[in-house]
């Protein structure tokens, strides 16, 4: 009888013992074959154009990082239940904890890339820029600032894996370091996104005005869909921030934490990845459906200001697509004339920024 009992402790002690690698294995497996299938779809839907934008190579090299993180992940856990006795090396374990720390600076500034589409750096003053960007840049650098410090300290705090282990159960609970990172991160992604829907929302107020006058274009129904896409971008994230800093101010155990962490670097890459899809999906049907309509809407939302021909202020024109409104209806070279369904011809301009 002692002896069952004893197996059965035997056996209990090793379940608890590769439970948290078992979870961490798991969340990644699932989430890294999504985001390769997302993967193999982007460039299913991309064309010689949106591939030559910069903002798609970011979200790839975002996807790469993620899945980087999932293969470094699956082999660091795999080692421990197989053979938990002989782990993976020290190095691999750090980098590991560097790739799910680090990357999320790298996803937050694609998402706060949309803002040139809004502020295109040749058209807008730099004062103007300085305004804009230098919160986010000072927030960036802080964040960069305490992952380094924690990293380092993470580092020298053991000679081997088994040790960096013991170290992060024992210093999980209210680590100032992940507090400040999480915090500044919600902070900087509620910037970017409010500062982003609120011009939007600025900029396409004539938009919704003409939609009304010519129910015909469906450029209303897009912005709409910019809109929620945006919103969905923060939204999830933001759930994920508040629940890692709940859980490391509340748990002892780090594993709940952990998984939240991994989770959210999926997240996060989804959203920037869904945007670019949805962008790449119209183009390539616009691609495949030619001739083009005049009242189609272009991916590449090319929100802005810019003069109208007379060079005056007050002729200010909003730009979004190829199509413009302008704020002046009596210039007859821009704009939607008034009771006239004349409109602008499309902007030549190749260098788009894809929201």
């Amino acid at each position: 009888m002692s002896s069952v009992t004893g197996s059965e402790s035997t056996i209990n002690a090793f379940v608890d013992a590769i439970h948290p690698s078992f979870d961490y294995l798991l969340s990644c497996t699932a989430f890294s074959a999504c985001l390769f299938t997302l993967l193999v779809v982007l460039f299913a839907f991309s064309t010689k154009e949106s591939r030559r934008r910069v903002v798609f190579r970011l979200n790839v090299f975002a996807i790469c990082l993620t899945l980087i993180l999932g293969i470094l992940t699956g082999l660091s856990n795999g080692k421990a239940i197989t053979d938990p006795f002989d782990q993976v090396s020290k190095n691999v374990y750090i980098a590991t904890a560097a790739f799910a720390v680090i990357p999320p600076l790298l996803y937050d500034s694609i998402l706060l890339s949309r803002l040139f589409a809004l502020y295109p750096v040749s058209s807008t003053p730099p004062a103007t820029l300085l305004k804009i960007f230098a919160f986010p840049f000072c927030v960036k650098c802080a964040r960069i600032v305490v992952i380094s410090v924690g990293l380092s300290n993470y580092v020298r705090s053991g000679l081997n894996t088994s040790s960096l282990v013991q170290d992060q159960l024992a210093t999980w609970f209210r680590n100032p370091m992940p507090i400040a990172e999480w915090s500044m991160q919600v902070a900087d992604n509620l910037y970017s996104v409010s500062l982003f829907l609120y011009n939007l929302h600025v900029r396409t107020a004539p938009v919704h005005r003409s939609e009304h006058a010519h129910p015909t274009s469906g450029i209303a129904d897009r912005i709409r869909q910019i809109f929620y896409i945006s919103v969905a971008n923060f939204v999830f994230p933001l759930m994920f921030n508040i629940a890692q800093i709940v859980s490391v101010t509340t748990d002892h155990s780090p594993t709940t934490g952990a998984v939240l962490v991994l989770i959210n670097n999926y997240v996060t890459v989804m959203g920037v990845l869904c945007a670019t899809l949805w962008f790449s999906g119209t183009e390539w049907v616009r691609a495949h459906n030619q001739p083009q309509s005049e009242d189609s809407f272009p991916l590449n939302a090319k929100l802005g200001r810019m003069h109208g021909a007379s060079g005056k202020s007050g002729d200010d024109i909003l730009v979004i697509g190829g199509r413009s409104l302008g704020g002046d209806t009596t210039n007859s070279d821009v704009g939607l004339m008034k009771g006239s369904d004349r409109r602008t011809a499309p902007a030549r301009d190749g260098n788009h920024s894809s929201v």
